[in-house]
């Protein structure tokens, strides 16, 4: 029975270690200016047995000087030395916060104390340098240079110098010479997460796959980094690589060093990846411990959706969408997945609502008004169709296509309403837009044709004496007789013209040219018995 506890103990203590870094993450995060990051993870890991607290107190100080937290940096760098005063980097601290006050001659006597704690430190010599460049990098610039010397002197081949040759030039903006210097610390030591993660970063603009495939080297070189991790997943994240990236933070997360927070990006990276249970599932657990996770409760409203579960979708939406926190915002994306589970649950009008609301908080996503022409055209309420895709026309830099398919809207309207008013408006601005189409597009013969048709059915698809649209019916014909493949090709549209002119020609007493115009269309549809009787009968 104790052999199996200590076996356990053992496994236990394997898997941890497996992920673990403690406070060196922390230091990790320090390096690449993310603060908070840092603190965190360098309180989190402080009592831990394994931790230098005086390294720890020193990276706390540094975070809080970067903070603007003197006071608190001092009690840091003071805990520090209290907890080893024989480690030099703590007086390092203190000679920053003496250049800071302007006493040159004290922080130089604190570097002097440094020094003499730990002979041969590179980095320590560098962090020297790295206080001179806070106070002041031009009037430091003798004592940056030196000290950078000096740490290339007792290791010519440390990354610590090149770091920070690379972060004033990047200061400067200038990045390539910047990541070449981060290239070069990273070639010294194939484990240096800063070198890898500031080169990343500099070159993510430039080439993100390069930035990457950078990122990816450091993770097989240092797979228990935290920061490494995260960094990777980040890039993959930011690249629109999500189902990468959301591997790569499902290995993240289980690292003790993780943070809370991002239990929450890999349930949206789950559920961009298509992983919907699996996201809904990490999304409601993490709900279970923090009912008012915002982001959560809409991604479990998304899944549910995705997944096609509208009623289950219905009822989440309820609570996402009665949040009342000026804070949480809603998306044009949470309306118009909202709008699909209504239509699927039933509520037409409501759909219709939030559809609208979808457009009213993102108006540069114009191509919703043109789903909710669709979606009342599918409805058969084509007059309301037709006022949305005008809608879509007038903030639109539009297309001929767009006005094309809007005098189609307006042709629909012409057909279908009982209202006269309402029809005479739409043919009016049928016309309007087929002409405008006609003028950019004038051989095409489709183009002429709905023009014909808006004017034959505003005169009643069987009326034909007013002949409002023989001119365009005649103009149609002449532009498809300009190629002889055309009566084979288009023959329906011949069919079409030809009934119109017959059926013109009938009603204004000609019957003979009606006869003409009937036969042409039997010639093209010579089984169609009841045109052959109907032409019988004209004689």
């Amino acid at each position: 029975m104790k052999l199996r506890f200590v076996f356990a103990l053992l496994v236990l203590f394997c898997t941890t270690s497996l992920f673990a870094q403690g406070y060196k993450d922390g230091v990790e995060y320090y390096k690449v200016n993310q603060f908070e990051k840092a603190k965190i993870l360098l309180n989190r890991n402080l009592n831990n047995a394994d931790t230098d607290k005086a390294l720890a107190y020193y990276y706390l100080g540094q975070v809080a000087m970067a903070e603007g937290n003197v006071a608190e940096a001092k009690a840091c760098f003071d805990k520090g030395i209290a907890a080893n005063p024989e480690n030099g980097y703590n007086y390092v601290g203190l000679g920053a916060i003496a250049l800071k006050n302007k006493d040159v001659k004290g922080a130089e006597n604190f570097f002097k104390t440094a020094k003499s704690k730990a002979k041969k430190d590179a980095v320590l010599l560098v962090e020297i340098a790295r206080a001179y460049v806070a106070a002041d990098p031009v009037a430091y610039a003798k004592q940056i240079a030196d000290n950078i010397k000096a740490a290339k002197k007792v290791n010519k081949r440390h990354p610590a110098p090149f770091i920070l040759e690379g972060d004033m030039l990047a200061a400067e903006k200038k990045w390539g010479d910047a990541a070449g210097y981060y290239e070069m610390a990273e070639s010294f030591d194939p484990n240096c997460t800063e070198a890898y993660v500031k080169y990343a970063n500099t070159y993510f603009n430039v080439d993100p796959r390069v930035a990457i495939s950078k990122l990816e080297s450091l993770v097989a070189a240092n797979p228990n980094s935290a920061l490494a991790q995260r960094e990777l997943a980040e890039k993959l994240y930011e690249n629109d690589e999500w189902t990468r990236a959301a591997q790569v933070y499902g290995e993240y997360i289980k690292n003790p060093n993780s943070f809370k927070e991002d239990e929450e990006r890999y349930a949206v990276l789950l559920y961009f990846g298509e992983k919907y249970q699996q996201s809904y599932d990490l999304a409601q657990k993490i709900l279970s411990e923090n009912p008012n996770a915002f982001l959560m409760k809409r991604i479990v409203f998304l899944n549910k959706a995705a997944m096609k579960q509208y009623e289950e979708a219905y009822a989440l939406a309820g609570n996402f969408f009665g949040s009342t926190d000026p804070k949480n915002k809603y998306s044009s994306n949470d309306y118009t997945t909202y709008a699909e589970v209504l239509l699927n649950v039933g509520k037409k009008e409501e759909h219709y609502a939030a559809l609208i609301k979808a457009y009213e908080i993102n108006p540069e996503k114009t191509d919703i008004l043109k789903d909710i022409s669709s979606a009342y055209a599918d409805d058969k309420e084509y007059v309301k169709s037709a006022e949305y895709y005008q809608k879509y026309v007038d903030v639109v830099d539009e297309s001929t296509n767009d006005l094309f398919v809007l005098a189609g809207k307006y042709q629909t309207v012409v057909a279908t309403t009982t209202d006269s008013i309402a029809k005479a408006d739409a043919f009016e601005k049928g016309i309007k837009y087929i002409d405008i189409v006609l003028e950019r597009v004038p051989d095409d013969y489709r183009i002429m044709q709905r023009k014909a048709r808006i004017e034959m059915v505003y005169d009643g698809v069987t009326s034909f004496k007013g002949g409002r649209a023989l001119d365009s019916y005649k103009a149609l014909l002449a532009l498809l007789d300009k190629d002889p493949e055309n009566i084979t090709n288009h023959a329906d549209a011949y069919m079409e013209i030809y009934n119109y002119l017959g059926g013109y020609a009938l009603q204004n007493g000609n019957k003979e040219e009606a006869k003409a115009w009937y036969l042409k269309f039997l010639e093209l549809d010579p089984n169609n018995t009841d045109l052959r009787n109907f032409i019988e009968k004209l004689k």
